[in-house]
């Protein structure tokens, strides 16, 4: 039986309880019949849906993501192009913390990318969603290079890998510990890792200008 069989709120309860156990304690250490109990569910009645600790992992993972697609307007890379191409990026990057800023299971499930023992090789979901990410990362760098908004001094796929590694660095940081700062704070700090992807990749003629407008100004 799929998850979807589920009535909403039950099911919601479900995504949410799993969450917050594997972000809690890992994914070794995540305890089913926690998560069943929690959701006042029989055991025989959550492995009618589940018939494992993987596959239950891999369902958030793939209903997160799926959550946060259908509220977040990720362009096709091909549509950065052009002057416009670091406020797109900007507008974006604002749309993303607006939603993690929300505070709702599916923004909570980002940390499981980040967790130390999340099995990314024995999740297909999690593997999907990283080869997605890193898939679309590359063609906009190659977008920005192609109209001059990114420097293209270092061959493409290395500059990938390097955009890649810094974006997860911001990225953990920002889901463990941005909340932890007022919203003015947490506005300058975001603001700041903009800025730093900007100085980071941004040709020289490019780098004059400040891509990040105060939230609330961007248009569009």
């Amino acid at each position: 039986m799929a998850l979807h069989d589920l009535d909403e709120e039950r099911r919601t309860r479900v995504l949410e309880t799993a969450t917050g156990e594997f972000v809690r304690r890992g994914y070794e250490h995540a305890s089913l019949n926690s998560i069943i109990r929690t959701c006042g569910m029989s055991k025989s009645s959550f492995y009618h849906y589940f018939d494992s600790k993987s596959e239950l992992f891999d369902t958030v993972v793939t209903e997160a993501m799926r959550a946060l697609g259908s509220e977040l307007a990720v362009p096709d890379p091909r549509e950065l192009a052009g002057p416009e191409f670091w406020e797109r990026i900007t507008r974006l990057a604002t749309q993303l913390l607006e939603l993690a800023e929300r505070g709702t299971w599916a923004a909570e499930a980002g940390k499981l990318f980040y967790v130390s023992d999340t099995p990314i090789e024995h999740s297909p979901a999690l593997r999907d969603a990283i080869a997605a990410v890193r898939d679309w990362l590359a063609r906009a760098l190659e977008t920005g290079r192609e109209c001059g908004a990114v420097r293209d001094d270092l061959p493409s796929s290395l500059q990938a890998s390097l955009v890649f590694a810094v974006l997860r660095s911001l990225d953990d940081w920002s889901l463990h510990q941005l909340r932890e700062y007022s919203a003015p704070e947490r506005e300058r700090l975001a603001r700041a890792q903009l800025r730093t992807l900007h100085r980071m990749l941004a040709p020289d003629s490019v780098l004059a200008g400040d891509p990040v407008p105060a939230r609330g100004s961007e248009s569009g």
